[in-house]
């Protein structure tokens, strides 16, 4: 890993270095302080003024993303303790113009043991992470290979949290359109859709990244079933309509006073066989030239349930 903050502007480069001496001030149980995200990679923005297709302005800036890594130390004492760190460092700061700063904390086992399974969150941070301090107690672990049981088993977790995550999303926008905000319920859809995409994509790879454009997300996983290419067809004007309506929910459903979306809209979504598409999708994965079925019947269970209180 990096250790090296040279690339950043002097004032970033201070504000960080407070932040580590805050941090072992504090909580001398820490073993790393690691910088990953936009700031690590160097595509952060400082900050930047956006106007939404509503016409309204929204300030966009990149947070510091550190890593707090400890041993020895429960894990709400140790977050409480970062918290106030926080605290102390935006003490007298302007929300709207300085950069704020978010901690993740974990023990140095529970890491190591992340990053030998090959979790994909904590080996990216290990490949673009820098590291701000080390107190060199502990040697981070290398990725190590997966029998086929712990591939199996780690696909299971991912498809379980993000499709339980995609059928809550599903039961949120059919309360939205029964209270007849259609807007908000447009936004609940997409977020529905992205996590079912997001399922696919983890229980065929183990990796995911993240990923707000539903074109993009339907390109990354229509090899792994032909039906998942049927999802939006788009042989229609009103097919076409409805999914650049979708797509566009993500955005303008929270920020753009003028998007609209119809009860019309909503039946659209409800005559479609999308999620039916997904379904079939998500029941079969491919495991090293191996098929396997992932707990059918709960799948079918599931999406059953969610179908039946649209119906």
């Amino acid at each position: 890993m990096k250790d090296s903050i040279a690339y950043l502007p002097k004032d970033k480069q201070e504000e960080l270095n407070f932040l580590v001496t805050e941090i072992l001030r504090r909580l001398p149980q820490t073993e790393f302080i690691i910088l990953y995200g936009s700031y690590a990679r160097g595509n952060y923005v400082r900050r930047s003024i956006r106007i939404e297709d509503g016409g309204i302005p929204t300030v966009k800036i990149s947070d510091y993303d550190i890593y707090v890594i400890t041993s020895g130390i429960n894990s709400k004492k140790a977050e409480t303790i970062l918290d106030n760190v926080e605290d102390i460092f935006f003490a007298g700061k302007d929300f709207d113009r300085d950069t704020p700063v978010e901690f993740i904390n974990d023990d140095i086992k529970q890491l190591n043991k992340f990053i030998e399974e090959g979790r994909y969150f904590y080996t990216q941070i290990k490949q673009e992470g820098i590291i701000l301090y080390d107190s060199g107690r502990y040697k981070l672990s290398r990725r190590r290979k997966l029998n086929f049981e712990e591939i199996r088993e780690q696909a299971q977790e991912y498809f379980d949290e993000k499709c339980v995550r995609a059928n809550n999303f599903l039961k949120y926008a059919i309360m939205a359109d029964k209270e007849t905000d259609y807007k908000e319920a447009s936004f609940f859809l997409h977020q529905s859709c992205e996590n079912y995409y997001y399922a696919i994509r983890l229980t065929h790879t183990l990796r995911n990244s993240k990923q707000h454009n539903l074109s993009k997300l339907i390109s990354s996983v229509r090899r792994y079933s032909d039906d998942l290419n049927n999802v939006f067809p788009q042989n229609t004007s009103e097919e076409k309509r409805f999914f650049k309506l979708l797509k566009a929910a993500y955005v303008d459903a929270r920020y753009n006073p003028h998007f609209v979306v119809t009860k019309e809209d909503m039946h659209l979504y409800q005559r479609s066989k999308c999620f039916e598409i997904l379904q079939c999708g998500f029941v079969r994965r491919k495991l090293r030239n191996m098929e396997i079925l992932i707990d059918q019947k709960s799948i079918i269970l599931q999406f059953n349930e969610c179908f039946a209180l649209i119906k």
